[in-house]
């Protein structure tokens, strides 16, 4: 991976069924999965999860955009999950599950607004996204033991009924964009 990286924040429900999918796409360095968006300093899983704090569950990738460019992970996001849900993803509900882009720079967020106004155009959904465009402003990342959830719980419940589907999808659309294992 050269020196050559940038930063991505994206939320798009549970920040678990990301993190899955976000770890086996080539060009991406490092995912860690936390909380961005909200006005508490320093929360925790258990105080976004009342849904008190505004903060959303996301996931901040780091990736190499001479191997993976920003749209490129913009179309795996807007196929894993649901943008046109508002503040939901199937039976996750409340705003720290909302559809989000938290862009890092005014190039992210023109791409972002023009991947949106595209997707929107092209019908693909048959409602509108409602993804919302928010600057970056904090992370704070989540606790140890959501780091790498899937990878180290891949028979618990949640994981074989939620993510591993997303998974899934992912490998069948993106499978030209999976890292080699």
């Amino acid at each position: 991976m050269a020196n050559n990286t940038e930063l991505a924040t994206l939320a798009g429900g549970c920040f678990w069924c990301l993190e899955a999918v976000f770890e086996q796409v080539v060009g991406v360095a490092k995912v860690e999965s936390g909380y961005a968006g909200g006005a508490t300093d320093n929360p925790t899983y258990r105080q976004v999860c009342g849904g008190d704090t505004g903060h959303a569950e996301v996931v901040q990738i780091t990736f190499d955009p001479d191997v993976i460019s920003y749209l490129e992970l913009l179309d795996i996001f807007f196929v894993i999950h649901d943008p046109t849900t508002l503040n939901r993803q199937g039976a996750d509900a409340g705003t720290q599950y909302r559809s989000a882009i938290f862009y890092h720079s005014p190039a992210q967020h023109a791409l972002a607004a023009t991947a949106i106004a595209e997707l929107n155009a092209a019908g693909i959904w048959p409602r509108p996204i409602v993804t919302t465009l928010e600057p970056m402003e904090k992370f704070y990342r989540a606790e140890d033991y959501h780091q790498g959830y899937f990878r180290a719980n891949p028979a618990q419940p949640y994981c074989q009924a939620v993510v591993e589907p997303k998974v899934a999808k992912f490998r069948k659309k993106f499978l030209s964009k999976m890292k080699s294992v």
